[in-house]
C-alpha cells in the first residue's frame, strides 16, 4: 500500500500534469537535520543555487499570500508587500501555513496546494530555461520553465528577493 501511495505523486505532480505542463522529478535524501531545506535541495541535486526557489508564506495585511525567491536569498518584506497591494507583511505562522497549503513547512510547493493564494514569483526566475521548486514534500524538488511556473501558480512577477 505504501508503494502505491509513493507512485500517486503529490499534488504539484498531479497538479502539473493534469495542466500539461512539462516538468522533471528529482528525488534526493532529506537530512532531518540540514539547516535549509532549499540550500539542501541545490546541493543535492547540483544545482545552482540562484536556479532553486522556495515557498514561502506572508500575512499580508491580514491575508495570506505566497512569495517564491531562490534558496540563497531573502525574502524581502516590503517588497512583497507592495507587490501584494498591501502595507505589511509579516513571515505567516508555520502552523497556518501547513493548514492553509496542505504541506508541511521544508516541502511546500508554490503548485497544487489546498488554497489558491496570491502568488509573486523573484523576477529573477525569469532569467533562468528552468527553475525548480519544492514537489510537495521534502526530499523532492521539480524543475520546469519559469513562465510555466507562472501559468500554474497564477503570479505575478516582481523584486522581492534581497
Amino acid at each position: 500500500m505504501a508503494r502505491a501511495k509513493q507512485s500517486a505523486g503529490t499534488p504539484a505532480t498531479v497538479a502539473l500534469t493534469k495542466a500539461a505542463v512539462p516538468f522533471t522529478v528529482h528525488a534526493y535524501e532529506h537530512d532531518p537535520a540540514a539547516a535549509s531545506y532549499g540550500l539542501e535541495a541545490a546541493a543535492a541535486l547540483g544545482l545552482e543555487p540562484a536556479r532553486v526557489f522556495k515557498t514561502l508564506l506572508v500575512e499580508a495585511d491580514g491575508r495570506l499570500g505566497v512569495g517564491i525567491v531562490p534558496v540563497d536569498r531573502q525574502l524581502d518584506l516590503k517588497a512583497i508587500a507592495a507587490a501584494l497591494g498591501a502595507k505589511k507583511a509579516v513571515m505567516a505562522d508555520p502552523a497556518a501555513a501547513e493548514r492553509t497549503t496542505g504541506y508541511v513547512v521544508g516541502g511546500i510547493s508554490p503548485i497544487g496546494q489546498k488554497k489558491a493564494l496570491p502568488t509573486v514569483l523573484d523576477e529573477t526566475a525569469l532569467g533562468h530555461e528552468q527553475v525548480y521548486v519544492s514537489g510537495g514534500r521534502r526530499g523532492l524538488d521539480l524543475g520546469l520553465a519559469p513562465t510555466d511556473l507562472v501559468t500554474v501558480t497564477k503570479a505575478r512577477t516582481a523584486a522581492i528577493a534581497r
